[in-house]
């Protein structure tokens, strides 16, 4: 049977190639191409010099006064590396001294970084120069009150980002599963927010307005948002990335307003229309770190199920390096079957993990999932994929001998959204 051009999906960081038959009729989703800065360096300091909604670093922070920089951790991608000498050396310039700037890395939940991994994500140089700290969002010590939500979530977060005056939130904007979009607020709760307060506020997402690409009307951004607005004294930095993982715009300012744009910028960007559903949905993360583990490649095969017929077939790839990514995650999978009893005990005592469980049995209500990755057979089916050693096999299972499936291919399901036009 006569070929079609190889296709390539990444897969951690490397890359799968695969052929499909050329009579199953498909159709790529992918995010519009945009170019990656020219010079991102410029494009920074633009940003920071005519902020928006808010007045430039250099009218805002003086000599004597302490600046706290919150960045992603390395599940995430925003080029800090790339961002932060301009953002520092403006610092300077406005008379900030040098050991009166810290880094703290908004790792939430996730585990805490070691000195390389801070190096790679800030550079080298910056690592050399400037205070680097992790963020435990279990150590009571190290979090301060600073009072509660509307929607009675309790604020806690890092001592030190509290005791600072001017926080600076830097990331990069994509869509969120439950709070609508990345970025912005998300570099303070959950990024240096204590246990307790993310708890609380993702236990909202079990709100069916809590969903992609929604900030109107979400509880869970809602109270992300004034949980943020109690630390006062923020200024907002985020990058909006392509496919190549290279910078396209940037956005600076006052934490609402500019992470607005930047969600405006994202959603033409990423917002991808679809006419219908597909029978096949061949989907990858997009490679290393997006399929760093299960907890963050979930984003992932939800988009992927977004573009899925019901009773429909996806092929999952995602090498997940480094687990599951949450033991309660795995607790979980084990000790519950059934989705009813999760929500139940979800709605009475919110557990983090648990939720992610719950969110992705959920998801594979809605068709079979064929799941590639570095997991064990018997632990991917534990979790409820049907697992494959290669995409042969796949596609193989996938296919069954039917050639007339319309399939989609998501070469990057965690930044693509499909939107059905009805």
């Amino acid at each position: 049977m006569k070929k079609v051009t190889a296709l390539n999906l990444k897969y951690g960081c490397e890359n799968i190639s695969f052929t499909l038959p050329a009579n199953i009729p498909r159709e790529i989703l992918r995010s519009k191409a945009l170019a990656g800065l020219k010079d991102p360096e410029d494009a920074v300091l633009k940003a920071l010099r005519s902020p928006m909604g808010a007045a430039p670093l250099r009218e805002i922070i003086r000599a004597g006064k302490t600046v706290c920089i919150i960045v992603n951790d390395s599940t995430r991608v925003a080029r800090s590396e790339i961002f932060l000498p301009v953002l520092i050396e403006e610092l300077l310039q406005a008379g900030v001294r040098e050991e009166d700037i810290f880094i703290i890395f908004a790792s939430g939940t996730h585990r805490t970084l070691d000195q390389k991994e801070m190096a790679m994500l800030v550079g080298e140089e910056i690592a050399a120069r400037i205070r680097l700290y992790n963020h435990d969002c279990r150590n009571e010590k190290e979090l301060a009150c600073l009072g509660h939500t509307s929607f009675g979530t309790p604020v806690y977060i890092n001592k030190m980002v509290a005791e600072a005056d001017l926080r600076i939130l830097t990331g990069s904007v994509i869509h969120h599963f439950f709070a609508g979009f990345g970025g912005g607020r998300k570099a303070l709760v959950p990024g240096v927010a204590g246990w307790e307060t993310i708890r609380r506020n993702h236990s909202l997402l079990l709100d069916e307005r809590a969903s992609t690409g929604r900030l109107e009307g979400n509880p869970v951004h809602e109270d992300l948002l004034e949980a943020a607005l109690l630390a006062g004294g923020s200024f907002l930095l985020n990058t909006v990335l392509n496919e190549d993982l290279a910078i396209v715009k940037v956005f600076a300012g006052d934490m609402v307003e500019a992470h607005l744009a930047a969600c405006r910028a994202v959603e033409e960007m990423n917002g991808i229309l679809i006419k219908k559903t597909a029978e096949v949905v061949i989907a990858s993360c997009g490679g290393y770190p997006k399929d760093i583990n299960l907890y963050q490649a979930h984003k992932a095969l939800d988009n992927a199920m977004a573009a899925l017929k019901a009773g429909g077939k996806v092929i999952f790839i995602a090498e997940c390096r480094e687990g599951i990514g949450s033991e309660v995650y795995e607790e979980w999978v084990y000790k519950y079957t059934d989705l009813s009893t999760m929500e139940e005990i979800l709605r009475n005592d919110f557990i983090l993990g648990g939720h992610k469980a719950y969110t992705v049995a959920k998801l594979l209500r809605k068709g079979r999932v064929y799941l590639l990755s570095g997991f064990e057979a018997g632990q991917a089916s534990r979790l409820g994929f049907i697992p494959v050693e290669s995409m042969a096999e796949a596609l193989e299972e996938a296919y069954d001998k039917e050639q007339n499936l319309f399939t989609y291919i998501m070469p990057q399901a965690s930044t693509a959204v499909p939107r059905l036009v009805v």
